[in-house]
Parts: C-alpha cells; structure tokens; sequence
C-alpha cells in the first residue's frame, strides 16, 4: 500500500481513474464503482467527456483567449490530457499549477514539477481557498489571466452558497481576463441513485444542484457561448462523444471583465 493511501475507504480520485481506463484503484473502489455503474452506467463515458471538456475548454483559452497560466483544482490521478499537455500542447510556454488533497493523488505528486516551474503540484483543499492562493502565489504570477478549473470537484462542496463564496473568493484573487471553466452534476433521477450509493460508502459525499443553482456560480462573469450545457454540447468538435442521457452533467466557462 501506498505510504498515507486507505484502501479501506474509496476514493473520488481512484474510481474517476477507473472510469477513464487507469490502473490507480484498489478493490473498495471497484466494489463502489460497481454499485454505482448498476444505477447509472453511462458515468465512464460521462467521465470521458469531461476529460473531452478539459480540452476543449483549454485549447479555447490558449489559442482564442490567450491564457498563459492555469490553477487547476481537484486535478485527480494524471491520465492522457491533462491540463498542461493540452495547454502547452498550443502554447509552450503556459504555466500549470495542480491542486488536490486525494491521498493518492498527493502521494504519487502528481508532477514533480519542471526545472522552469511550467507546471507543479499543490497539497491543498478547495475549502480553503485562502491556502491555495497563498501557496500558488509564488507559483503563478496572479496580476495576468490565469484559466481556473473547476472540473467535477464542486459536487464535493455540500452548501451552495458556501461554495459560491469560495469560487467568488478564487476569482477575486485573479485579474480581468481570467476564466473560470467547471463542470457539475445536476439533480435527477438519472444520477441521484448512482450519488446514493456513493455517499453511503464513506467517501467524500457529494452533492447535486440544479441547472440555476449551476449557472449561478458565474455570477460576475461573462458567460461564453453556448453557455452552461450538457459536457458534449459545449464547443463540439468531431471527436466529441455523444452520450445518451446528456443531461446529467453540465459544464460552461466564463470570462472575469
């Protein structure tokens, strides 16, 4: 076992791996994920969507916006198309910092980092936002746009209005320019019995929230087009997935003025 790793207790970061085809996972996670899947088993095509969404999302604001440095929290394991190999993928000179407190993840560092500090890894949890600023301080240079992603990691935030004030307490910290691109899962049938059963395993728990509540967590910003929508329909391209019950999870980017 892996120094600091409970493999008694599953993990966000392992059973998200799992879906995505990765090897990071203990047989809690594969009993949890399969409790999950008999409820609602489009999630790992849903889980490669949003990895789709990560990417196009990056490339639009490398290549269209111009975004040269990215804060990428509740990363999860590395897998094909993380953030700083689409980001430098367009613009070799873009800056990552990662940010995750999933045991797994902290132990393996995610990335040890580049001898120029293009990309590097941060210990931290998202309900302390004031840690990851100060801790990416050194790291990004927060008077130029920074691209913050937020990808399926505010389902684990249970108030909404506590976590509509750390996503506003991020982005005040950042300049006009900056983005904000997340992703979340919504209330409904479709997911509420897989969320159920994930709750119940002694995991992190998460929480679902409607399409408004969603929305609202742009408040001040510029919303891009085509909006808060379903993760295939943001910006498709030819390889995007199509997935059958797509509204179950949704996603937008917005700009700060």
């Amino acid at each position: 076992m892996t120094q600091g790793v409970n493999t008694e207790i599953p993990s966000p970061a392992r059973i998200y791996d799992l879906w995505l085809g990765g090897t990071d996972n203990y047989e809690i996670d594969r009993v949890v994920s399969a409790q999950i899947l008999a409820a609602v088993p489009e999630l790992p095509v849903l889980a490669r969507t949003n990895r789709e969404f990560l990417g196009r999302a990056v490339r639009h604001l490398a290549r269209e916006a111009g975004v040269r440095q990215f804060l990428d929290i509740g990363t999860g394991i590395p897998t094909a198309g993380n953030t700083h190999l689409v980001a430098q993928s367009v613009a070799p000179d873009s800056r990552v910092v990662y940010v995750d407190n999933d045991p797994t993840v902290v132990a393996q560092a995610l990335l040890s980092g580049t001898p120029d500090g293009a990309t590097a890894f941060v210990e931290a949890d998202l309900r302390e936002p004031e840690a990851i600023l100060e801790a990416v301080a050194g790291l990004l240079d927060l008077d130029r746009p920074v691209g913050l992603m937020l990808l399926g990691v505010v389902d684990f935030l249970p108030g909404t209005a506590e976590a509509g004030r750390i996503i506003q307490r991020l982005l005040a910290a950042l300049p006009s320019g900056s983005h904000l691109a997340l992703s979340h899962g919504l209330v409904g049938k479709q997911l509420e019995e897989g969320v159920r059963h994930r709750n119940e395993s002694g995991g992190s728990p998460l929480t679902l929230r409607t399409l408004d509540e969603v929305t609202g967590f742009f408040d001040g910003l510029e919303l891009l087009e085509p909006g808060v929508v379903a993760l295939p329909r943001w910006r498709p391209d030819p390889e995007t997935l199509h997935v059958e019950r797509e509204s179950v999870y949704y996603a937008g980017v917005g700009r700060k003025p």
